[in-house]
């Protein structure tokens, strides 16, 4: 693209030649954005499974993007792309203008149609000379016409396969004009698919368990649940400040305490924090809660549920990940939060002074606010040289109970937590606890987070008095010193 064209108010030379061959559609009396209902009745998909099975559709009709095109006089190919697949056209003059004046063979297809255009075909399958499959079509219209170009296809053939590169390839411009790489990556596409089942699955588990879907507030007047920075906003009427939800689960909580069997919800969830390919300031994540259980249930529950849905994603428990084969099917590994540490860094520091873990970040080359705590410096440690090594799903288990303000402490250790994270292929997928009941103790944990919070962690919890009303505090009230907190 030429410096001109980089000025949104310039065009370039191919999107003016779009825009005079959209003049001359209307000329000719063609709508280049019809407004009458095109009903497809099959896809490219089902087109091709029909030939494979020696049976062919009667008069399939498509709908599409036009993805290439060779024009050979009386005789044309191109090809037609859906959200199931592509398949090539076949257009003769002779048969797409039986009835017509030739304007659809001799204007629309040869001189105004262009790659990207969408368009809507009907016709016979049949197989060519070559062995491919194709529609002779005759029927085509023009549903809706694209006045920029698709950016270009390369086509290089590597090892006796063709294998297609697309200019698009910046990650930023990608995900950005996320429908422009949809149109051409198919891969792409496969994905948003992957995760619609993956949603439906879960779903369909925690419904056939009996659990009720339920939707909690997004804004709030005050942000908790995990350890993050919120975005904030302001209530007009109200005049107070509210905050977008960094975490659903306190009004989860509230619902199992009103008495239902199990809740659960997928929430979209904003953090006010770093940006990366694992970080996004706007996510959506499940949380389910049900009464009477601990961690070691809910490990039991996990392990089944995400081996049910790599089942059913990839047909069985097992799949490649870059140069990994995961494998969801057997027992997955468990290890202690400390043990990690140990097995993985090749530092033992259970039982070890706030000064040995300082002492041990240094050697290990991890970096650490002079602000950080004990606890804050093992996460470090943890992030850096542990889970980027668990590349199976393993539990990581019973971490030091300041981690986990919302977490019981351990039956047999109150210094650690009944508490796991699933870590898979270096990044976390899940964390999960025995939860914490006790009004009293999850008052002086909150009361530690707001110590943290006077010392400068931005990421603190914030104390929820009415959560601690839910689990039974009653002689709990709000004081002054609450509001002047919150601001």
């Amino acid at each position: 693209m030429n410096k001109k064209a980089k000025n949104p108010q310039m065009l370039t030379q191919q999107e003016r030649v779009r825009r005079e061959k959209l003049d001359r559609l209307i000329a000719l009396g063609f709508n280049p954005y019809p407004s009458a209902s095109f009903f497809a009745n099959a896809t490219t998909e089902e087109v091709h499974q029909a030939h494979a099975k020696g049976k062919k559709l009667d008069n399939p009709t498509l709908s599409g993007r036009l993805m290439s095109r060779r024009i050979m006089g009386k005789a044309s190919f191109g090809e037609i792309e859906d959200h199931r697949g592509r398949l090539q056209l076949y257009f003769h003059r002779d048969t797409l203008t039986k009835g017509e004046d030739g304007r659809i063979y001799d204007e629309l297809l040869k001189k105004l149609l262009d790659i990207g255009d969408i368009i809507g075909v009907s016709g016979e399958p049949f197989v060519t000379k070559k062995g491919t499959l194709a529609l002779r079509v005759e029927r085509l219209c023009l549903l809706s016409k694209a006045i920029k170009p698709l950016p270009s296809v390369k086509e290089v053939e590597q090892g006796g396969e063709k294998k297609q590169y697309y200019t698009l390839s910046d990650p930023e411009q990608r995900y950005r004009q996320r429908y422009v790489d949809l149109i051409l990556n198919k891969k792409a596409r496969d994905t948003f698919i992957k995760r619609a089942k993956i949603i439906q699955t879960l779903r369909d588990l925690l419904n056939k368990s009996g659990y009720l879907e339920v939707e909690t507030p997004i804004l709030q007047p005050i942000y908790g649940g995990a350890f993050a920075r919120p975005f904030k906003t302001h209530h007009n009427t109200l005049d107070i400040p509210l905050y977008l939800r960094i975490s659903n689960e306190l009004y989860l909580k509230r619902l199992i305490v009103g008495g239902y069997p199990g809740v659960y919800e997928f929430a979209k969830d904003f953090r006010n924090e770093g940006m990366s390919r694992f970080h996004n300031p706007e996510f959506t994540l499940l949380e389910f809660y049900v009464p009477f259980r601990d961690y070691y249930w809910m490990m039991e529950q996990i392990e089944s549920m995400l081996g049910r849905v790599v089942e059913v994603i990839h047909g069985e428990k097992t799949f490649s990940y870059g140069a990994h084969r995961l494998d969801f099917g057997k027992k997955w590994k468990r290890i202690t939060f400390m043990e990690a540490i140990l097995e993985y860094a090749q530092i033992d520091l259970r039982g070890a002074s706030e000064g040995e873990i300082l002492a041990a970040c240094k050697k290990l080359g991890v970096a650490s606010s002079e602000k950080a705590n004990k606890t804050q410096m093992l996460d470090a440690i943890f992030s850096a040289h542990c889970e980027p090594k668990m590349i199976q799903p393993t539990f990581v288990t019973n971490h030091p109970i300041e981690m986990s303000p919302l977490a019981k402490s351990h039956r047999d250790n109150p210094e650690l937590s009944e508490r796991f994270e699933v870590i898979c292929c270096g990044k976390e997928i899940c964390n999960a606890y025995s939860e914490l009941n006790d009004p009293i103790r999850q008052q002086a944990y909150f009361s530690t987070q707001k110590n943290q919070a006077l010392l400068g962690d931005e990421e603190a919890m914030q104390e929820d008095v009415d959560y601690l009303r839910a689990l039974g505090c009653r002689h709990w009230h709000r004081s002054p010193c609450d509001d002047a907190y919150r601001q």
